[in-house]
C-alpha cells in the first residue's frame, strides 16, 4: 500500500482527485514561489529599493530557471526547506551585480507561505463550483422525487414515514451553509505572507510597507496588517471548513450506504462497486467513500489545531506539520466532492410513490 493513497499509482483513480492534486506537486509549488520572487523584484523595483535593471534581469532569470531536483532534494535534506537551495540556484542564472538583489529582504516562509496561499486561490473556485453543482443537483432530485415517502428512522430504527424531501433538505443545507461560510473564511486565507526574517521587515526599512502593497497588487492578494509566520488561525479556519464540507458530504454517503441495503431499497443507483468473491453485489462503493473521507479530514483536523502552537516569532515544528496535513485534506475535499456528484448523478429513484 503507498504511503498516500491520494498519490496511489492505482487507488488515486477513486479516492483522489488529479485537478486538484496537480495544485500540490513541486512543480506548481515551485512556479508559485518563482511568482513570488518576480512580483518582489518588481514591487522593490517600483519603491526604488533596487534597480529596475535588477527586477529585468530577476524575471527573466525566474522566467526561464529549469530546477535542479537533485540539488533540491539534496537542499531541503540540509536545511529542512525548499527555498534556500531554490534561490541560491536561481542566483546562479541572475547575471552581476543583480543576483544579490534577489529575494532581497524576504524569508523563505514568506515565499512557502505566499506560494501556498496563490495555489489554494485556484483550488477555491473549484470547489466552490462543485458545491454549487452538487446543490443543484440535490434541488433536482427534490423536484423529481419529494413527494415519495420514506421510513423515517431514528437511532436507525424505525419511526413514522417521512416524505423524500425531508431527508434531501438534511443533505443539501450544510452545503448550502458551507458555501456561505466560504465568504468569510476565504479572505482571511487568501492574505500575502510578507514579513522578512524576524517578521518586521527590517531590511526594507521605511520601504516596507509601500512594497508590502505593491507585491499585494501584483499578486492579487490582500495585504494583511502585518505578518501571519506564527498566526495560523486563518489556515486552521480553513482546514476546518475542509473538514465541515466533506462531513456534510459523509453524512450524504452514510445516509446513501444504508438505503441501499438489499432489504431497506430505499434508493435504486447506476453502477456499483463490483466482488471478487460476490459477482451478484453492487457496493455502494463512492457513499462509502465519501464516509471515509469525512472521517479522515475529522482526524486531520486535530493536527492543523496542533499546528496553530507556534514558538515565538516562527516554528519549524508546527509549521512543518501543516506541510503533512493541509494538502491531503485538500485532495481529500476534492475527492469527496468529486464522488458527490457521481453519486447523485447516478440516483434513478428514491423512495415510494404514494
Amino acid at each position: 500500500m503507498s504511503v498516500s493513497l491520494f498519490e496511489h499509482p492505482v487507488l488515486a483513480a477513486h479516492f483522489g482527485d488529479e485537478a486538484i492534486a496537480a495544485h500540490f506537486r513541486i512543480e506548481a509549488e515551485i512556479s508559485t514561489m518563482l511568482t513570488f520572487e518576480m512580483a518582489l523584484a518588481e514591487a522593490e523595483a517600483h519603491e526604488g529599493l533596487i534597480a529596475p535593471e535588477a527586477a529585468v534581469a530577476i524575471v527573466k532569470a525566474c522566467e526561464t530557471f529549469e530546477p535542479d531536483f537533485s540539488a533540491l532534494r539534496e537542499g531541503a535534506a540540509r536545511d529542512g526547506l525548499i527555498v534556500p537551495e531554490l534561490i541560491r540556484e536561481l542566483r546562479k542564472t541572475v547575471p552581476a551585480p543583480h543576483a544579490d538583489h534577489l529575494h532581497f529582504g524576504a524569508t523563505s516562509q514568506d515565499v512557502i507561505d505566499t506560494s501556498l496561499v496563490l495555489r489554494l486561490k485556484m483550488v477555491i473556485p473549484m470547489l466552490t463550483a462543485r458545491l454549487e453543482n452538487l446543490i443543484a443537483s440535490l434541488q433536482d432530485l427534490d423536484e423529481r422525487f419529494s413527494d415519495n415517502e420514506l421510513v423515517g428512522r431514528t437511532r436507525m430504527q424505525a419511526a413514522m414515514p417521512i416524505p423524500v424531501g425531508a431527508r434531501l433538505r438534511a443533505w443539501l443545507l450544510p452545503i448550502s451553509r458551507a458555501l456561505d461560510e466560504l465568504e468569510d473564511v476565504g479572505p482571511e486565507l487568501l492574505q500575502l505572507q510578507f514579513g522578512g526574517g524576524a517578521g518586521t521587515l527590517d531590511k526594507l526599512g521605511e520601504n516596507a510597507t509601500g512594497v508590502a502593497m505593491r507585491l499585494g497588487f501584483l499578486l492579487d492578494l490582500e495585504v494583511p496588517r502585518s505578518n501571519w509566520h506564527s498566526q495560523r488561525d486563518g489556515v486552521a479556519r480553513f482546514a476546518n471548513w475542509l473538514s465541515l464540507v466533506t462531513g456534510a458530504l459523509g453524512k450524504i454517503g452514510q445516509d446513501i450506504a444504508l438505503m441501499a441495503q438489499n432489504e431497506i431499497g430505499e434508493i435504486a443507483m447506476t453502477g456499483g462497486g463490483g466482488s471478487s468473491a460476490m459477482p451478484h453485489k453492487q457496493n455502494p462503493v463512492r457513499a462509502e467513500t465519501l464516509v471515509a473521507l469525512a472521517r479522515f479530514n475529522a482526524t486531520q483536523l486535530s493536527g492543523m489545531h496542533q499546528a496553530l502552537i507556534h514558538e515565538q516569532e516562527r516554528s519549524g515544528a508546527a509549521w512543518a506539520l501543516e506541510w503533512m496535513i493541509l494538502p491531503q485534506m485538500v485532495v481529500a475535499t476534492g475527492a469527496a466532492t468529486r464522488l458527490a456528484i457521481e453519486l447523485l448523478d447516478s440516483v434513478e429513484s428514491i423512495g415510494v410513490t404514494q
